[in-house]
């Protein structure tokens, strides 16, 4: 009979090929069971040494694990499990390891591995400690496994599906910022790879040279561990500021380019940016909120707003944290309280508002009764960064000078910080200058050029209880000295220069003039018609002092009215603020009961006195008893007769603020009632009687 075919024969070598296949299989299948085998009998504790020198290999690191390991599969999974485990930082970072953990238990899922997916089905961490540093070129980090330039990569985070992690500290430095960080994160619970709560952060630090202190949470603990979104909230305290930052990350370190929110308030807003190196004047409490955008060696605060004392900014700024701090900033406030801006001439802000101006002068080490602050400019700080600066007020708010209009351009360049230009309006008038602060000379070499345009003097002196009304007379001038000093108050007290206010014609109140005068007759009459008001005409004036060594001795003080001339002597001291002039005034015209006696100004800056009794006075006084003793009452009064032989005044050289070498009479001839720029002496002393005060 005969049998059937089959389709291949025994020793066909398809069969062959498959019973090869088929053996094959069964012995990988049979080599990897027995693997699985002798690790999950092991524990795979045997391969320790082989884990530390691969991975060691594959991150240009050492690892290290100080006691249990065990790596194997527990079924399917990946069982990793070590104690005392570490991982070394690069050469050139401050710590020696970037990771140290007591004990690591996980489970790994296998195929994430081999596709680079690193995902974790559990996570026990036990206080694990993480090194985050940058180099000093910010182009490195120790948390990218690679030493070439530009491998400062964002931190990636593997996922992991259930996770508790707890006792985790991590260190962060920038040596670019000059910032430490030592933060402490809260225990970390998750399941299916959601975590939940907000992750919590504490810890302290320092930046530059200041401790700070610091509070954190991470909003978004889910989408930062599948690399998502960070969103980030975190509060620091430093100096006595706080300041809070609130943003999304792109990666848990990096913040590069992102739009972050912050907000700062403090009492002193100098102390927030004397963390940076920065001077600035000391201010009252402040509030301010911006938008901050850190663009490489730039940190770009925008959207800026807020408050310091009473007083409003807004506006820009950007620090540049290169080889050399520099700010650039443009500002722009509608209203500025006058108590606030004290701080730019060295006063305490909160002193002045609680005790004035002489106080405020005390505490920054000036003599007692002194209203020039003696504060040193900061002279090291200034010249370790260099600013740009353009800030415009609307208005001052000031109980006696009207003032608008302010245009400031500051430049600091390598310690010399010009003010220029400095404008102003002030009572209809505008005031321009260029102030000089240059402290690579030592001491300092300071430069003040402050020029009044002609200004409304009604209004001018209407804060100081004069009304404007029947007042029409203007008055313009200039201050030009240059002193050394690292002090307001040193620079005035070695200056040189000169000081002139010129008054072109106009009108004032008679009670306004007529009590400088001291012509009583007058005064008295005009009192008694009824017609104190009535305006006195000013046909030109000037008011002029030369310094030298920080004494201004006038030169000259002359003002021609329509019935006197009045002219002044002596001077001020800068350096002790003791006044010491006399004004008199001659009338052109007969006048009876006047006394033509100087008025003097004597006392200080700080608590001037007006002393209407002097010497000449007494004595004329005498000179009149005298005669009303040996003659008759009606002879006393000869004294008191003024016959009005006072020279009225050439204008030209007024007007144009000449000195008193150049000052004529109206006949042409040289003038020599009047102070010529020199001093017999300015009273060190306080005058004892003080009978009427001006200010």
């Amino acid at each position: 009979m005969e049998q059937p075919a089959t389709d291949v024969a025994p020793d066909d070598p398809r069969a062959r090929r498959r019973r090869l296949i088929r053996n094959v299989v069964l012995g990988v299948l049979g080599t990897i069971f027995a693997v699985w085998l002798i690790l999950f009998v092991t524990k795979g504790r045997f391969l320790k040494h082989p884990f530390e020198s691969v991975v060691g290999r594959l991150t240009s690191r050492q690892v290290t694990v100080g006691g249990d390991f065990q790596l194997y599969f527990a079924p399917l999974r990946i069982k990793f499990y070590a104690e005392k485990l570490s991982l070394s930082n690069p050469a050139w970072a401050t710590r020696p390891h970037l990771f140290t953990a007591d004990r690591i238990d996980s489970r790994i899922a296998p195929l994430s591995l081999l596709f680079g997916k690193r995902r974790f089905h559990s996570l026990d961490l036990t206080n694990g400690a993480v090194d985050l540093e940058w180099d000093a070129a910010h182009s490195r980090n120790t948390w990218t496994f690679s030493e070439g330039k530009g491998s400062g990569k964002p931190l990636d985070l593997p996922r992991i599906d259930r996770a508790t992690v707890a006792g985790t500290r991590v260190r962060y430095l920038d040596p670019r910022m000059r910032l430490l960080a030592d933060l402490d994160v809260d225990t970390i619970r998750s399941t299916q790879a959601r975590i939940g709560d907000a992750v919590g952060l504490t810890g302290k630090g320092r930046i530059r040279d200041t401790p700070f202190t610091l509070v954190a949470r991470l909003l978004s603990p889910d989408a930062t561990v599948a690399r998502g979104r960070n969103e980030l909230v975190m509060t620091a305290r430093a100096a006595g500021n706080v300041v809070d930052v609130a943003g999304t990350l792109p990666s848990i370190a990096d913040i590069e380019n992102v739009p972050l929110r912050t907000r700062a308030r403090g009492a002193n807003l100098s102390t927030l940016l004397g963390i940076i190196g920065v001077a600035l004047p000391n201010t009252r409490d402040y509030r301010l909120t911006a938008q901050l955008v850190k663009a490489g060696d730039e940190y770009r605060f925008t959207r800026l707003r807020g408050t310091f004392g009473e007083s409003d900014v807004a506006g820009r700024l950007t620090i540049t944290n290169a080889a050399r701090l520099h700010l650039d900033a443009q500002m722009a406030t509608r209203t500025l309280d006058i108590v606030d801006a004290a701080p730019f001439i060295g006063y305490n802000p909160d002193i002045v508002a609680e005790k004035g101006a002489v106080a405020a002068a005390a505490a920054t080490g000036a003599a007692p009764a002194r209203v020039m602050p003696d504060a040193a400019l900061p002279v090291e700080t200034m010249q370790r960064f260099d600013a740009d600066l353009k800030w415009t007020i609307a208005t001052v708010r000031s109980r006696n000078l009207p003032i608008s209009d302010v245009d400031l351009t500051l430049d600091l360049d390598r310690g010399r910080l010009a003010l220029s230009p400095l404008t102003m309006a002030m009572a209809r008038g505008n005031v321009a200058s260029d102030v000089v602060f240059d402290t690579r000379q030592r001491p300092s070499a300071v430069s003040y050029d402050i020029r009044l345009a002609p200004t409304p003097l009604g209004r001018l002196l209407a804060g100081y209880g004069v009304a404007e009304a029947g007042t029409s007379g203007t008055v313009r001038g200039r201050i030009q000295l240059a002193g050394r000093g690292d002090t307001i108050h040193d620079s005035l007290a070695t200056s040189r220069g000169r000081i002139a206010f010129v008054l072109p014609a106009g009108t004032f109140w008679t009670r306004n003039v007529q009590l400088s005068e001291l012509d009583l007759g007058t005064f008295v009459q005009k009192m008694f018609q009824g017609k104190l008001k009535e305006p006195v005409r000013i046909n030109c004036g000037v008011i002029g002092f030369t310094v030298r060594g920080g004494v201004a001795a006038t030169d000259p003080i002359l003002i021609d009215t329509r019935q006197n001339v009045i002219t002044g002597r002596g001077g001020f001291s800068f350096a002790t603020e003791a006044v010491d002039l006399a004004f008199r005034a001659d009338s052109k015209k007969f006048s009876l009961f006047s006394g033509q006696s100087p008025v003097g100004i004597g006392g200080y800056f700080a608590a001037p006195s007006l002393d209407v009794v002097s010497p000449q006075l007494v004595a004329r006084a005498g000179a009149g008893l005298g005669l009303a003793v040996v003659a008759t009452p009606i002879a006393g009064l000869l004294a008191f007769i003024d016959p009005g032989d006072a020279k009225a005044a050439q204008c030209g050289p007024v007007l144009a603020g000449k000195t008193a070498a150049a000052q004529r009479d109206e006949d042409g001839k040289p003038r020599e009632d009047i102070g010529n720029g020199t001093v017999d002496k300015v009273d060190a002393k306080p005058k004892r009687k003080k009978f009427l005060g001006i200010f």
